[in-house]
């Protein structure tokens, strides 16, 4: 193998915890619906208007405050409470001034890596969000570059490890979403490791490609680095 030089590393879920945010708004925002609907159907018409919305308004709190609401609107036929609609409102200004809590071995791998490779925040999701996250978490003084980008795709990691690194071949892609961080990584030609995170949101599920050479999996970030001694 080419030697690497370049690391990429996702963001949510992968550096600090993120969907189970997500999870708990879920929950209150069925239980301010519950009767309404039953709790399943109304996570299931969440997700669709989700999915509905995503070309829309892309990823992250803003988009799913508005599939909330939508679906709120839906499900009571019109008729939602306007008490219902302020507290959605509410529940996503929370998930916008929420506490960025780094997961276990991120800080001392980071710390361990820097230096011995280009580092690059790859991330996607609402630019204002993303910037409070990577500057609250602290961890931004580990990376060389920080990219902020609408879509994940094999076009996204040729571009920007030809930006900041010495090309794909030569660059290694640190995530826990296989749909955004690993499959379109390994299509364009890049070293990929899987880190699994507690939940995995049902639009980020994907095929598993353990066929792939160039593919890896941890059950932590902090087995990054012997990982890559053992690639050297």
């Amino acid at each position: 193998m080419a030697s690497l030089t370049t690391l990429g590393f996702d963001a949510d879920d992968t550096l600090w915890h993120n969907e189970r945010v997500f999870k708990l708004t879920e929950d209150r925002f069925a239980a301010l619906l519950s009767e309404f609907s039953a709790e399943t159907d109304l996570k299931d018409r969440l997700l669709a208007a989700e999915r509905r919305n995503l070309s829309h308004y892309g990823y992250g709190i803003k988009g799913f405050t508005l599939s909330m609401i939508e679906t709120a609107i839906e499900v009571t036929d019109g008729k939602v409470p306007a008490d219902v609609i302020a507290d959605l409102l509410a529940a996503g200004r929370e998930m916008l001034s929420h506490p960025v809590d780094p997961l276990p071995h991120v800080e001392d791998t980071l710390r361990a890596l820097n230096g011995r490779y280009r580092m690059v925040l790859i991330t996607k999701g609402d630019l204002f969000d993303q910037e409070r996250k990577i500057t609250a978490s602290g961890l931004d003084v580990f990376f060389d570059a920080i990219e902020v980008v609408t879509e994940k795709n094999a076009e996204t990691y040729r571009t920007l490890f030809g930006r900041h690194g010495n090309g794909v071949d030569r660059a290694m892609m640190i995530g826990n979403s296989l749909k955004s961080d690993i499959l379109p990584a390994l299509a364009a030609g890049a070293y990929a490791v899987h880190v699994p995170y507690e939940i995995t949101w049902a639009l980020e599920e994907a095929g598993d490609p353990s066929a792939n050479e160039r593919f890896h999996r941890l059950d932590h970030i902090g087995k990054v680095p012997p990982l890559l001694s053992r690639l050297a």
